[in-house]
């Protein structure tokens, strides 16, 4: 079965799996691409994580840094 490509940005804060071993599960996105790096929200450790295993493990959007769709003017 094949996991989905979850669309993130850097500046999005995201909520994974398991949480990290300070207590916090909930994690700003730094930078995107092939893999993903992440900042813990509770220690600020910075972690990277290939994208397979980032889209295994994510379970949601804490916030968005910005939204994706057009604004109403346009």
């Amino acid at each position: 079965m094949a996991v989905p490509i979850t669309p993130v940005e850097p500046g999005d804060v995201v909520r994974l799996k398991k949480p990290h071993p300070c207590g916090t599960n909930e994690w700003r996105i730094v930078r995107a691409g092939m893999d993903v790096m992440l900042e813990c929200l509770g220690c600020g450790r910075k972690v990277r994580l290939v994208r397979y295993e980032f889209d295994r493990r994510f379970r949601g959007f804490v916030s968005r840094a910005r939204s994706g769709g057009p604004s109403a003017e346009e």
